[in-house]
C-alpha cells in the first residue's frame, strides 16, 4: 500500500512499536542505530548500524530512504536539513528537532508563542547557581541530554548544588502540582489535526522516570479544554507534521503549563495501542505517509505501568511478567532489551470500562512485579 520507504533515526522500543504497526500498511521501514542489539534490530526491513548523531552516518542513510523521522531527539540536525535540501522528506522538522535538543531553545519557543511555561533562568555551571541559593527550592535540568528522569534534579538546600551539573542548565521555579498531564497531538502536512485524549502521569520522586500513568486524565473538563487549546497551539506553531508529546503541569489552581515536548512517539502515549482507535505509532505514519489521519477516541479506560528492570543479574522480573499473561484485559509488551537496574524493559496497559476497575487491576500487576 506504501510506495515510500521511510527511515527512522534511533533503534529503541519506540521505534519497534512504529515498525510493527507499520507491517498493517506493508511499509519498508529502515532504520539506523549504533547497537547491534537494539529492540529495531528484529522488525526492520534494514537495520543500519550507525550512529544518529554522526553527521556522515546520517546522511548516507538518509539517502537511502524517502521519508525520515525520529524515535529520539538525540540525532545529528545538520544531516537532516542537507538530506531535506536533497528532496527528502524529514518529519519533524530539523528546526524543531533542533529546538526541541535544548530545553532552554524550547522553553524561549513555547514563550515567542505566548505558551505558558514554568517560569526559568539559564545557568551555565555550578558557581552561577550560588547566587540563587535564596531563592530555593528550585528544580534543575540538563539543557541538552537529559531522558528518563536522567539530568533533572531539585536543589533545596546550599549543600545540594555540590551535586549539580556542570553543564548549562535550566533553573526553573518550584511549582506546587495538582497533576502532571500529557496530551498527544497528530498533525499532517495538510493541516489536518487530531487530538488525543489527556493522559495523567505518575512520576518515581527519586528517579524523575514515569511510573504509571491513567487514562482519562483526573482533571476538569474546564483543565480538560484548556490543556487540549494549548496543545493544539503547540502543534500549531511548530508546523508540525507527525505527532508531538506536550506534557503539562496543572498547579493547585487549575492553570495548565507546559512542561516539556516530545516531536516523536513517547510514553505517555503507549496505552493508545488497546485503548485508543488509532495507536500513536499508526497514527504518526499517517502523517508521514500522507494518509488521513485517524480516529483518536478511546475504546476503553486503562492504566499504564513501566516495567523497570530491577539489576543486571539474578533477577526473576521475567518470570513475573510471564506470569501477567494469565490475568484478563491485561496487554504486556516486552521490549527485548538486556535488563539493567533503573532500565525501561517494557510496558503493561490495563483496560476496562471503568477506570476505578481497571486500577484495581493495575494495583495487581504492580506487586507482582514488585515481587
Amino acid at each position: 500500500m506504501i510506495q515510500s520507504r521511510l527511515g527512522i533515526l534511533g533503534g529503541g522500543q519506540l521505534g519497534a512499536m512504529l515498525i510493527q504497526s507499520g507491517i498493517g500498511f506493508g511499509a519498508d521501514i529502515a532504520v539506523l542505530e549504533s547497537d547491534p542489539q537494539a529492540p529495531c534490530s528484529l522488525y526492520a526491513t534494514n537495520f543500519v548500524q550507525g550512529d544518529p548523531l554522526n553527521y556522515d552516518d546520517v546522511l548516507k542513510f538518509g539517502q537511502t530512504v524517502d521519508i525520515i523521522t525520529i524515535e529520539k531527539e538525540a540525532v545529528n540536525v545538520e544531516a537532516l536539513k542537507v538530506l531535506r535540501d536533497m528532496g527528502k522528506k524529514v518529519f519533524p522538522s530539523p528546526e524543531i528537532i533542533g529546538m526541541v535538543q535544548d530545553k532552554w531553545l524550547q522553553k524561549q519557543f513555547l514563550l515567542s508563542h505566548d505558551i505558558p511555561v514554568v517560569p526559568g533562568i539559564l545557568i551555565r555551571d555550578k558557581q552561577e547557581l550560588t547566587a540563587q541559593v535564596q531563592r530555593f527550592p528550585l528544580c534543575l535540568k540538563l539543557c541538552r541530554d537529559g531522558y528518563d528522569g536522567r539530568g533533572v534534579m531539585m536543589l533545596r538546600r546550599e549543600n545540594d548544588i555540590e551535586d549539580a551539573f556542570e553543564a548549562p542548565s535550566v533553573l526553573e521555579d518550584y511549582v506546587s502540582i495538582k497533576e502532571e498531564i500529557a496530551i498527544i497531538v497528530a498533525r499532517s502536512e495538510t493541516g489536518e489535526v487530531r487530538l488525543y485524549d489527556a493522559v495523567s502521569m505518575v512520576f518515581d520522586k527519586q528517579k524523575h522516570i514515569l511510573d504509571y500513568q491513567l487514562c482519562p486524565a483526573r482533571i476538569t473538563e474546564e483543565v480538560s479544554r484548556q490543556a487540549a487549546d494549548m496543545a493544539i497551539k503547540v502543534a500549531k506553531a511548530m508546523e508540525l507534521v507527525g505527532i508531538v508529546a506536550v506534557e503539562m503541569f496543572v498547579t493547585e489552581d487549575d492553570r495548565v503549563i507546559v512542561n516539556e515536548l516530545a516531536p516523536r512517539p513517547h510514553n505517555s502515549g503507549h496505552h493508545s495501542i488497546e485503548a485508543c482507535v488509532t495507536s500513536q505509532y499508526e497514527q504518526l505514519l499517517r502523517a508521514v505517509f500522507g494518509l488521513p489521519l485517524g480516529d483518536t477516541g478511546i475504546r476503553a479506560a486503562s492504566v499504564m505501568i513501566n516495567i523497570i528492570g530491577k539489576a543486571d543479574i539474578g533477577s526473576n522480573l521475567r518470570q513475573s511478567v510471564i506470569s501477567l499473561l494469565t490475568m484478563k484485559d491485561v496487554h504486556v509488551h516486552w521490549y527485548g532489551k538486556k535488563e539493567r537496574k533503573g532500565r525501561k524493559l517494557g510496558h503493561v496497559t490495563i483496560t476496562d470500562r471503568l477506570i476505578d476497575n481497571a486500577l484495581s487491576t493495575a494495583e495487581t500487576v504492580r506487586n507482582v512485579l514488585n515481587n
